[in-house]
This record gives C-alpha cells, sequence and structure tokens, in this order.
C-alpha cells in the first residue's frame, strides 16, 4: 500500500485540478489498492460484527474532491483516502468503524459519532447515556478500551439544562459527539493483509462503545434533504 502513501503525498504539495487529472492513472492505481485493503477489512470485521459485511467497498468510500463553496480553504482535493464502514454503509448514523489514510502519520481509525450537527442524534445520545451511565461508565473504563482510545467530540461549557450536573457520566453529558480516534503511524500501512487484521482488532475492541451508541440512536431518522 506504499502507492497510496506516495500518490497522497504528491496529490497534497499540486492540489490542482490539472495535476489530478495528469495523474487519473496513478489515482485509479491507488484507488484501487485501497478498495482491496477494504475488502480484507470488511471480512476481517465482519468475523465478530455480521452486519457489515454485505457491502461492496466502493460503497462505503467517499470522494476526494472537495465542497469549497462555504470555505476559506479553495483547495479542489482532500488529500486522504476514507471509508466508513457500518450497518447502513457510509452513513454517519448508525455508527460504525472508520478509516482515514494520510500521508505523514496522520491516518487515524475511529468509530462513534462525528456528527454534532443532528440535534436529535446529540439528545438521544445524552438521554442514553443520563439512563445508562454505569455501563457507558463500564464500557469507556474497561482496561482494553481505556488503554487504546480516549472519547472525544465537541462539547458544551457546561452540562446542559435538564441533565444532573452531579451525573458520574456529566463530563460526556456536555458532548455534542462521541467518537475515538485510533492513530496509526505510516509504516503500519505497507502491507494490506497486515493492517487489516491489525485495523480490525482495534476496531473489535471499539465495538461495545459503538452498539452503546447504536442503541441510543436506535430510533433516529436521517434529515430528508
Amino acid at each position: 500500500m506504499n502507492g497510496i502513501l506516495e500518490y497522497l503525498s504528491d496529490l497534497e504539495r499540486h492540489n490542482n485540478r490539472e495535476w489530478y487529472h495528469e495523474n487519473k492513472a496513478r489515482y485509479q492505481l491507488a484507488n484501487a489498492g485501497f478498495e482491496r485493503f477494504l475488502e480484507k477489512l470488511i471480512l476481517a470485521v465482519g468475523e465478530f460484527d455480521g452486519s457489515v459485511v454485505h457491502h461492496a467497498p466502493r460503497a462505503l468510500t467517499f470522494k476526494l474532491a472537495r465542497d469549497t463553496r462555504f470555505s476559506h480553504d479553495k483547495s479542489p482535493y482532500n488529500p486522504a483516502f476514507r471509508a466508513h464502514i457500518a450497518a447502513k454503509g457510509k452513513l454517519p448514523i448508525p455508527v460504525g468503524y472508520y478509516v482515514q489514510i494520510v500521508p505523514g502519520n496522520r491516518s487515524f481509525l475511529g468509530g462513534g459519532l462525528f456528527a454534532p450537527m443532528f440535534r436529535d442524534a446529540t439528545e438521544m445520545v445524552r438521554n442514553y447515556i443520563s439512563a445508562h451511565g454505569d455501563a457507558f461508565g463500564a464500557i469507556i473504563g474497561g482496561k482494553g478500551f481505556a488503554e487504546h482510545f480516549a472519547v472525544k467530540g465537541e462539547a458544551l461549557k457546561n452540562v446542559p439544562p435538564g441533565y444532573d450536573k452531579n451525573h458520574p457520566q456529566a463530563e460526556y453529558l456536555k458532548n455534542k459527539s462521541w467518537f475515538l480516534e485510533y492513530p496509526i503511524a505510516d509504516e503500519r500501512i505497507d502491507n494490506a493483509g497486515r493492517f487489516a487484521a491489525a485495523a480490525a482488532e482495534i476496531f473489535r475492541i471499539m465495538k461495545p462503545f459503538n452498539d452503546y451508541l447504536n442503541k441510543a440512536l436506535a430510533d433516529f431518522k436521517m434529515p430528508v434533504r
């Protein structure tokens, strides 16, 4: 998978449409390598989470092209290969397993709810943590989990009105999103098979956290555009 990092490094240095189109063949090779990796990863994750095995890798990936209409950064491409593996594909809910490959030791594996713009989802998770705080604490305090992850996410300064300020999980009731990131160094991405096996093990440890959030989000409906 070294070709993936080399291509992304070059795209980051030459982030313009002319270079991208002149190197379309390199993109196709790198993208094909990423999809082969995802195929291996889906099968490995499927050994402990059968809800993901019916997806084709191509349906789980995100485009390199950026929407620059409302951004100060007008670079047309995001030099990263990304995918979200979940029961309903790459939709943010239900939550699943996220992969982002970026050169320069900036790659990571992720999970949980990354989308603070869904107010209904935020309220559902807060309510669930409020009612099931012991279970949440058991998951994030578990030895395997705590050795690998810390819960991240945009948060309020104070516990929002309507929730107990003295709740055992009060710090997490402040959150608008709840997600995990596990950093991956470039050298770990050299072999697709080894990387897929290692990533699947991280996702296995992550799964109880995802399962908890998905219980909270069971009745969530994606907004209609």
